[in-house]
């Protein structure tokens, strides 16, 4: 494949069945099939602002794998990331009779800051692995701004086990946090597990800022404190494991002053993030997605309050759809000549075999 900036139609005239989707994150990968094309599909672009017709269904359930993908020197594995992902494509593939892909879009964690080896590695050896021509590698956080906006302007928070707002005003993008567990994703899933567990350890400590329900709870998940950081730290999986905590956080949050802090930290945060990418013109609109949100009302409700200062102009909308949705909706569009997201190498990269000025033509063949 030759790196492009762009999308286009299958040379050979025909319309392909499938498209390949995968979101692979902090707590592992689903990969989805879906058909696309098929006779009498209304394949128009998306006018500006307009609303975006919903994502290809699935074929079936997505297939998960609960391992995340491991970084290694050059960043994200792709080597890891194929060793998951082929099984399961094959899988699928051979349960739905297709024989070639149309496209694949790929979101993965970290991309913009880990992808090098992704970006190198992953074109050719899907190309030669599935006969893919058309790939679009995308951060997680295009995939779940795709799925929950489609091609509008606007802003999304998305939050699971980490945290990055992004926005588009569908020239360019923009985004804030993102910066993994160690460094940032700050009100995401891991960063309210890892004050949590702060403030467990602070009351088994004495020290202020404690809160016993929270050692409590901490001592009966994961043992006696003093064992914490050698069970915590060794693990690769350490951001998931964090996250896993974040709900024992909001289960206590009607009750215990310091985990409902914790969720207020976590809502301005989210807030800060979002009016850091959101357009300044116009009412862009804007949606949460991700698994933290699913904590309700001790996190919605801060948030609520800490976007209505931020971001006044910004109009609240529930998101269509998840991150794989996103993917699906990228690898339709980039199979059908249609994708109208900004393109950015470190964003959202597209690979394919035509050269950039061809697939960016409308009118190619």
């Amino acid at each position: 494949m030759t790196p492009g900036g762009g999308h286009g139609r299958p040379h050979d005239g025909q319309s392909p069945a499938v498209v390949l989707a995968v979101d692979s994150g902090g707590s592992g990968l689903r990969v989805a099939l879906a058909p696309h094309g098929a006779p009498g599909d209304d394949r128009s672009p998306v006018r500006r602002g307009a609303p975006a017709p919903p994502p290809p269904t699935p074929l079936g359930a997505p297939l998960i794998s609960r391992e995340p993908v491991r970084t290694g020197p050059r960043g994200i594995s792709a080597g890891h990331l194929l060793d998951q992902l082929l099984p399961m494509a094959r899988r699928l593939m051979a349960e739905a009779g297709a024989e070639r892909l149309g496209a694949v879009a790929v979101g993965a964690a970290g991309l913009a800051t880990l992808g090098d080896e992704l970006r190198d590695e992953l074109p050719a050896a899907l190309e030669r692995e599935l006969g893919v021509r058309r790939l679009a590698l995308a951060a997680d956080a295009v995939t779940a701004y795709t799925g929950a906006l489609g091609p509008r302007p606007g802003a999304v928070i998305a939050a699971g086990t980490g945290m990055i707002a992004i926005g588009t005003d569908l020239a360019s993008w923009r985004r804030a946090d993102g910066w993994g567990h160690l460094l940032g994703d700050c009100g995401g899933g891991a960063w309210i597990g890892r004050a949590g567990l702060e403030a467990a350890l602070r009351a088994f400590d004495g020290r202020p800022g404690g809160s016993k329900s929270l050692l409590a709870r901490a001592e009966e998940m994961f043992g006696p404190m003093p064992e914490l950081p050698g069970r915590l730290y060794p693990r690769t999986d350490r951001a998931a494991v964090l996250a896993s905590f974040a709900p024992e956080v909001a289960d206590r949050a009607g009750s215990d002053p310091v985990a409902a802090d914790i969720l207020r930290a976590a809502a301005r945060h989210m807030a800060e993030s979002a009016a850091a990418v959101c357009p300044a013109d116009g009412e862009p609109r804007l949606a949460l997605t991700g698994g933290v949100f699913n904590m309700g009302a001790a996190l919605l409700e801060p948030l609520r309050e800490e976007l209505a200062v931020r971001l006044p102009h910004a109009r609240r909308v529930p998101a269509a759809g998840d991150p794989l949705d996103g993917a699906l909706r990228i690898a339709a569009d980039l199979a059908d000549g249609r994708l109208a997201l900004p393109l950015d190498e470190r964003m959202l990269h597209v690979a394919t075999e035509k050269p950039y000025q061809d697939i960016h033509d409308p009118n190619s063949a």
